[in-house]
């Protein structure tokens, strides 16, 4: 996905660092992505949701709250209060490049942030939530041990996750006072919560608590296994796939016509895992599915084969001919499948073209109902006029051309 830089002025006026990543094709909808308590735009997790997102017709803006990776400002000078303002500077740079965003997305405390930000963004029309306190004020028993220390000297310098942050005072009494409950209450947009029901940092119960305050359309999504950080590939891959897809329903993505000659639109394939052969594919904002090779074979086993597809172009096609046939005959063909194998065997045990190899494909139609054998060898012989199979007995085009 194309990845733009991109800065903009937080709460207090320091410059804050973004990445803004892009679609290839049509830009149809803007998501905002607040990170976790002192993590980064960066995080996995993020990467992987803004990566499923693009590839939807999504851009998504990530950036770093004021004083955190490489954005200007000091950490220890912030609060909850300032990050809900860095949200809402960021919606305004977005707004002003005509990309206001509809979608708000928060993972851990910046799902705390979206949820009071949401109201004072005009243009959210959908929040989702990945781990998110309902009482921000949870964040400080990841350093109650210093908080006498920042009480009487006004900033400490405390460790969380193996690095070292200095907690300033304000910031300790700001999200102790925040509430959440009347403006979880008010939002004016669809919310997702998804949660992990073993989250050791924020419990399960924080999600049940933003769940009943909230009003109408709710869904909530457990994340089975997954750890506070999502840090796991598939985890993350989940995670972002029901956000693409619920989002969906609620951004009224409208993406513009096909090309001449391409009625089905563009089919855009891109890299989910460059280390392996997982790949991402997708046929406008609604369709997403997922392409592998077996593990046999280096992959992952995640998607099926290419040539899996290909197999289920040809049965899909088919089983749509025989039915499209079926109905306009008025016959009571009551269910069909189609089993379909593909393997490479030589050509002189298809023709007599030589003794290089060819592709063959071996479908197996099941046809069910009240159908006499007339209609059953019509259906048969119809199913050979199916238009993937005319196309694969003939010959095709490919052409290929540089982005």
């Amino acid at each position: 996905m194309p990845t733009e830089r991109f800065t903009f002025t937080g709460h207090d006026g320091h410059e804050l660092a973004a990445r803004l990543d892009l679609p290839v094709g049509p830009h149809l909808a803007t998501a905002l992505f607040a990170h976790c308590f002192t993590c980064s735009r960066n995080i996995p997790a993020a990467r992987r949701i803004a990566g499923r997102l693009a590839g939807a017709g999504i851009a998504v803006l990530r950036f770093d709250f004021t004083g955190l990776g490489h954005s200007e400002g000091e950490f220890e000078n912030t609060s909850f209060t300032s990050n809900v303002q860095d949200l809402e500077r960021a919606a305004e740079a977005l707004a002003a490049r005509d990309m206001a965003p509809g979608l708000l997305i928060g993972h851990s405390l910046g799902g705390a942030a979206v949820l009071a930000a949401a109201g004072r963004i005009k243009s959210a029309r959908a929040v989702a939530t990945i781990g998110a306190p309902f009482d921000p004020g949870h964040v400080i028993r990841n350093f109650a041990g210093a908080l006498d220390e920042i009480e009487a000297e006004g900033v400490a310098e405390v460790t969380l996750g193996g690095r070292a942050f200095r907690i300033g005072r304000d910031f300790v009494r700001d999200v102790q006072a925040v509430t959440l409950a009347d403006k979880i209450a008010a939002l004016d947009c669809a919310l997702l919560v998804m949660h992990a029901p073993r989250d050791t940092v924020v419990g399960i119960h924080n999600a049940a608590e933003i769940f009943k305050a909230a009003k109408h359309p709710k869904s909530f999504v457990t994340l089975d296994g997954a750890d506070h950080l999502v840090s796991d590939a598939q985890d993350a891959e989940y995670v972002a796939g029901v956000i693409a897809a619920w989002a969906t329903r609620y951004l009224a993505l409208r993406p513009p016509a096909p090309p001449p000659g391409a009625p089905e639109g563009i089919v855009r394939v891109s890299e989910a895992d460059p280390a392996g052969f997982l790949q991402d594919v997708n046929a406008g904002p609604s369709h997403h599915v997922l392409a592998d090779e077996p593990e046999a074979y280096g992959g992952t086993d995640r998607g099926m084969s290419p040539y899996g597809f290909l197999a289920a172009g040809l049965g899909a096609c088919t089983s749509m001919t025989i039915r499209m046939y079926a109905r306009r005959k008025g016959w009571p063909l009551a269910h069909v499948s189609v089993d379909v194998c593909h393997d490479k065997v030589h050509a002189q045990d298809a023709d007599s073209r030589g003794t290089a190899k060819v592709d063959r494909f071996v479908r197996t139609i099941r046809l069910e109902g009240d159908l006499s054998e007339e209609q059953r060898a019509k259906l048969m012989e119809i199913a050979d006029r199916c238009p993937v199979h005319r196309t694969l007995e003939q010959s095709a085009v490919v052409e290929t051309r540089a982005a």
